[in-house]
């Protein structure tokens, strides 16, 4: 997120989503509607040709788009996502603080942080914007749908900007829990460093020679049989840094459906046995008037039952 080019976008938030936008790519179509459908497969042409003639796609300056619309390339297009049908998430995402310029909830496991996806309303983002009436409300940093913790949320666009720059620089203080297995020959207190790049295959992160991109510090908090419950404080904030650092020393996530190892994803309905990773506090300067600000998780962790 940090870095990325913002539009103003020409919809204004429905039912707590913003609009989406796409860049037309070059190439040729019949119409629009024609690209659409071929774009998005997943989209029956009905659906598409439903928004046209409501009006629900349009240009840079609001003008709608409609079903006969010509294709132009390299033009760009705003649309609300929807989802025919997402399972509802049963666990509450209660809101730590608020004031004028932040809001902190404490998301649960399995509830997406924005949408994307397969997630467009069961998400933490289009909850809040909802509940708190806000929806200007934008998050200032992610977390997998699998973590549950802190995440903090920027209420005003012209705020954003200088709380993201703590991020940009890493002025702001992370530390994380998580349980998995113990391992009697891993010497701890360690730093690890390493290099991580998204695989040519997949969406998953792995370690590979070069200048290391990432740093993650492993503590021992409690021992629990053959598992453990870890203390991780990073320094870097790479994509499944600590699933993949972890994963790495031989100490997998309890839960962790992605590493070391792809498993089949699991049902919609399926919210047993979560990722056992959480986001147990944050900590930074504010930027705005100068005091330290530390908000923490109210959850926890989950040994094995018996």
């Amino acid at each position: 997120m940090v870095g990325m080019t913002r539009f103003v976008a020409p919809l204004p938030t429905r039912d707590g989503l913003s609009p989406s936008h796409l860049h037309l790519p070059a190439g040729q179509w019949p119409s629009l509607l024609a690209f659409l459908v071929e774009y998005f497969p997943h989209v029956a042409a009905a659906v598409w040709h439903a928004r046209l003639t409501a009006g629900l796609v349009v240009d840079d300056q609001g003008v709608p788009y409609r079903p006969d619309s010509a294709y132009i390339a390299h033009q760009r297009i705003w649309y609300y996502r929807e989802v025919v049908h997402e399972v509802p998430v049963p666990f509450a995402a209660p809101v730590l603080f608020r004031d004028e310029r932040l809001v902190v909830a404490d998301k649960p496991h399995l509830l997406a942080a924005v949408p994307a996806g397969h997630y467009v309303r069961e998400t933490l983002l289009t909850r809040l914007r909802l509940e708190l009436d806000m929806p200007a409300l934008t998050p200032l940093h992610r977390l997998d749908r699998e973590t549950a913790g802190v995440m903090l949320f920027c209420t005003r666009p012209e705020d954003r900007g200088r709380y993201q720059t703590l991020f940009q620089r890493h002025e702001v203080r992370k530390e994380y829990e998580a349980i998995a297995p113990f391992c009697a020959g891993l010497a701890l207190p360690l730093i690890r460093r390493s290099r991580l790049e998204e695989r040519g295959d997949s969406f998953l992160m792995e370690e590979v020679d070069g200048e290391p991109n990432s740093e993650t510090c492993v503590e021992l908090i409690e021992r629990h049989g053959d598992l453990a419950r870890y203390r991780l404080m990073p320094s870097s904030g790479k994509k499944h840094q600590l699933r993949a650092h972890l994963a790495a020393l031989g100490i997998g996530i309890r839960g962790d459906r992605w590493y070391p190892q792809l498993l089949p994803e699991r049902a919609a309905d399926d919210f047993s046995a979560p990722l056992q990773l959480l986001a147990r506090s944050i900590a930074f300067i504010d930027p705005f008037d100068g005091r330290e600000r530390q908000f923490s998780s109210g959850r926890s962790l989950s040994w094995p039952a018996g």
